[in-house]
């Protein structure tokens, strides 16, 4: 049967529906929903009619800074590993038994480190890189 002569019967069945654009401020909106402690992106993407895997990307642009500015409190801070070592610095005793005291306390999305007392640089650095992969 040849069906290129047939015409449609219903004008708006053979007319494809358009595509929804959200504003940068409606997915900036959308993610920080699903940022939300014990929050489903599955759930607050049925609830706001986007596919999931849109919404999955939208995080992966607003978690690298790249879908407009972050909210304060979720503003990465810079850090800097240098390989070189810092410069020998007398201290007193008091300040001494100080550092050695120190707490060092790292929060990632999957773990947490406590490290306290006097940390040795090249373990901290091994461990927040196995931490990071």
């Amino acid at each position: 049967m040849d069906t290129s002569q047939q015409i449609p019967r219903d004008k708006e069945a053979s007319v494809a529906p358009q595509r929804q654009r959200r504003t940068i401020a409606e997915k900036r909106r959308i993610v920080e929903e699903t940022l939300a402690p014990g929050a489903s992106v599955a759930r607050v993407a049925r609830t706001q009619g986007v596919n999931a895997n849109q919404v999955f990307g939208w995080r992966r642009l607003y978690l690298a800074g790249r879908l407009g500015k972050q909210k304060p409190g979720i503003q990465l801070l810079p850090v800097r590993v240098s390989e070189s070592k810092p410069a020998a610095v007398a201290l007193e005793p008091a300040v001494a038994d100080v550092a050695q005291r120190g707490t060092i306390h790292v929060e990632f999305r999957h773990a947490q480190v406590r490290i306290e007392g006097n940390a040795d640089p090249v373990l901290v650095r091994v461990l927040l890189e196995c931490l990071r992969a």
